[in-house]
């Protein structure tokens, strides 16, 4: 085995692709031995700026069947480095992130998030916030140490257990319990779909001790990869069956490792996250929102909000937006992402800043909002936007990278004028062109069109955007058709 070699070049020995949203990557290419040079790059970059040296680092995960087995490589990373592995157990990522922020100490989560669980990831956050865009050349240059103490498989010759659990689950509750009161959610029936969501459990008791009639629905025993920016088919479909089943004022969810939300009405019907998003900045008040450029223009057409900021996506940008927005001097700060996940930058009341996505607290402040109303009631107090999303699966990231660079050969002029006969039959001439992160096309009937490359797995997606709903999935499978028969 290689002495000494970079992440980076882990990286590409492995194939697990490392960014600023940390490690991803198949199950069987994720290791012992690579999940622990991760680890050890992680603390080493850490070491390098200063903000670690030794002592406590967190750590949990998601029920992925190949977490415990990555948990215990990231923990004997941690001892070797001469650090000290706090377990939290199998808890949502922003429970993790909560106990180890307010310790001012590293953590790192275990989870794929909500992709199907043949793959697997290590989220890493720094003492104080999540891993930026700017740290990532860092980590990718730091050497580790590989050569003893994995088999030829690069498993673990002698994996040690984890720690005993520490508790963050209590401080997690009592965050949300302490922001808005025992009764925020009094005289509501909801319903949790709990799925294999790491937080199913925890967020049940969050709705119940806000005082909510909260109802479990769904559990499963085999991990499913809930996407709160591609909604399943059989999750719509149940969740229509059970509002009209229970008679829920809403249903609440999360993907796996509860970081992103879902929230559906009172007939059953998931809102988008970007428009639950909208609808949390309302009921908490902000001032300046940031956003992705994928999400609603509802943000701005609302007219609620003093200032507002686009992004390329993924929650180091929205942050990144944030914190320049604090040094401008705006106040109630901040954000959230297409797929829900909600980031608060300012304090706001007795609800303390939490910088990386959450899917609790929008999915709260959104149902105690509504109270003596219905959900559908808040959007229904919104312009008429929608947006929806689709993906083409199993399709390779060299294939989209083919298919970008042949759609933005030459000028702006000459990129449109292409995307317009390939795509304007759609919903329209091909008008404006916004290259901040993929291709968003905006047509002259007002409709988007917007084609991306997934950042963490082999998918090609697809947003769109129009005044209902009818037409927004209709023009998304469109775009997606073309795709399939006239580009791939």
């Amino acid at each position: 085995m290689t002495a000494a070699l970079t992440v980076d070049a882990l990286m590409q020995e492995s194939g697990v692709q490392f960014g600023t949203s940390g490690a991803r990557g198949l199950v069987t290419a994720m290791t012992d031995r690579v999940c622990y040079g991760y680890t050890q790059g992680f603390l080493s970059y850490l070491r390098e700026i200063g903000e670690y040296d030794s002592g406590p680092v967190a750590l949990a995960g998601d029920l992925r069947p190949s977490s415990p087995r990555i948990l215990a490589a990231c923990a004997q990373a941690i001892r070797d480095m001469g650090g000290e592995p706090v377990f939290c157990g199998y808890v949502p990522t922003p429970a993790l992130a909560l106990y180890a922020f307010g310790r001012a100490i590293p953590c790192l989560m275990v989870t794929g998030s909500h992709i199907p669980d043949d793959r697997n990831g290590i989220k890493f956050y720094r003492p104080h916030g999540e891993v930026l865009k700017s740290d990532e050349a860092g980590m990718k240059r730091q050497a580790v140490s590989l050569d003893t103490g994995f088999d030829g498989e690069g498993m673990l010759l002698s994996p040690a257990p984890l720690p005993d659990v520490t508790d963050a689950e209590r401080a997690y509750i009592a965050r949300y319990v302490d922001a808005f009161g025992p009764d925020a959610l009094a005289g509501r029936k909801i319903g949790v779909y709990q799925h294999s969501a790491v937080g199913r459990d925890i967020v049940l008791a969050i709705v119940a001790a806000l005082g909510a009639d909260a109802v479990p629905i769904g559990r499963a025993t085999k991990f499913i990869p809930v996407d709160t920016e591609a909604i399943r088919p059989e999750d719509v479909v149940l969740a229509r069956d059970w509002a009209a089943e229970y008679g829920f004022d809403a249903i609440i969810s999360t993907d796996g490792d509860s970081d992103r939300p879902l929230l559906a009405d009172e007939t059953g019907e998931w809102l988008r996250g970007d428009v639950l998003g909208v609808l949390c900045a309302r009921a908490l008040g902000a001032g300046t929102v940031v956003t992705p450029v994928s999400s609603n223009t509802v943000l701005e057409l609302s007219g609620a909000f003093a200032h507002c900021a686009r992004t390329r996506i993924g929650s180091p940008f929205v942050i990144d937006a944030m914190n320049a927005a604090l040094a401008a001097g705006q106040d109630r700060v901040c954000g959230y992402e297409a797929n829900g996940g909600f980031l608060l930058a300012s304090d706001f009341g007795r609800i303390s800043a939490l910088p990386t996505r959450d899917a609790v607290l929008p999915v709260v402040a959104v149902v105690a909002a509504a109270k003596g109303r219905k959900v559908s009631d808040l959007l229904g107090e919104l312009p008429p936007r929608v947006t929806t999303s689709d993906r083409i699966q199993n399709f390779a990231t060299e294939r989209s990278e083919a298919i970008f660079a042949t759609l933005l050969e030459g000028d702006t002029a000459a990129q449109i004028a292409r995307l317009d006969a390939l795509f304007g039959a759609i919903a329209g001439p091909v008008t404006l062109l916004d290259l901040t992160d993929g291709i968003r096309m905006t047509c002259e009937s007002g409709a988007v069109l917007h084609l991306r490359r997934s950042g963490n797995a082999p998918e090609l997606r697809c947003y769109s955007e129009a005044d209902d709903v009818e037409t927004a999935t209709a023009i998304n499978a469109a775009c997606l058709k073309v795709v399939l028969e006239k580009l791939a």
